[in-house]
């Protein structure tokens, strides 16, 4: 799979598809305000898991993009409603958790860090990284795209899983990199200090998506 993934004859589709991920990967999006609102609440490690989530759910979106569902999910105008209210009412809940952050008791400078890092466990912050990706509307076009346009239908299919592969883990190394950035360096501690507004400030841009999707969602209708 590996050799024939970086051989001369594919060289020129993957190295094309690695440009395009790398573009979609970095526009904002649910997954930039998911994995950034957990970087500065809970920190690197919290959202490092998260971005971990979020590279999985990468391959969800190979897998039927591969088998050939993301063309009949978007050709199915009930299927492909459902899944927009579904991503929107996700995001939704995502926004409504961020928007309700309430000031931290104390000063800034006596708050354990630790602490919040403990109020999400591991699984569950791959679980929401997962499903946020997993639930991305955005993702699944750029990858009807993606399998459609540049990557040819006559690639192998042990080919099509090593794009897969390295989609999935380029961009956990991304978003596990702007964790770093976020919950490591004096970024955090800048952000922490009125941490509260930036939450909501993400949990608005999450409604934003969540009401953009109920919008294509009607004009489906």
């Amino acid at each position: 799979m590996f050799e024939e993934l970086f051989s001369q004859r594919y060289a020129a589709e993957f190295i094309a598809m690695a440009i395009a991920h790398a573009f979609a990967v970095a526009s904002p999006g649910p997954d930039f305000a998911v994995v950034s609102r957990y970087s500065v609440r809970h920190g690197a490690k919290v959202a490092t898991w998260v971005s971990l989530g979020i590279g999985l759910g990468i391959l969800v979106h190979v897998t039927y993009s591969i088998l050939g569902l993301a063309l009949l999910i978007h050709q199915t105008p009930w299927l492909y409603r459902m899944l927009l209210l579904i991503a929107a009412g996700y995001f939704f809940w995502l926004g409504l958790n961020a928007i309700r952050s309430t000031p931290p008791l104390g000063d800034i400078d006596d708050i354990q860090v630790s602490g919040f890092e403990a109020e999400v466990s591991a699984r569950r912050a791959v679980v929401i990284g997962f499903l946020t990706n997993g639930l991305n509307v955005k993702a699944t076009m750029f990858f009807l795209a993606l399998f459609t346009s540049i990557i040819a239908p006559s690639t192998p299919v042990g080919v099509k899983v090593g794009y897969g592969v390295y989609l999935a883990c380029a961009t956990f190394i991304w978003f596990a990199t702007l964790s770093y950035l976020f919950g490591r360096t004096r970024i955090r501690e800048v952000l922490l200090r009125n941490g509260y507004w930036f939450d909501r400030f993400m949990g608005g841009v999450l409604w934003l998506l969540a009401f953009h999707l109920v919008w294509q969602w009607w004009q489906l209708g």
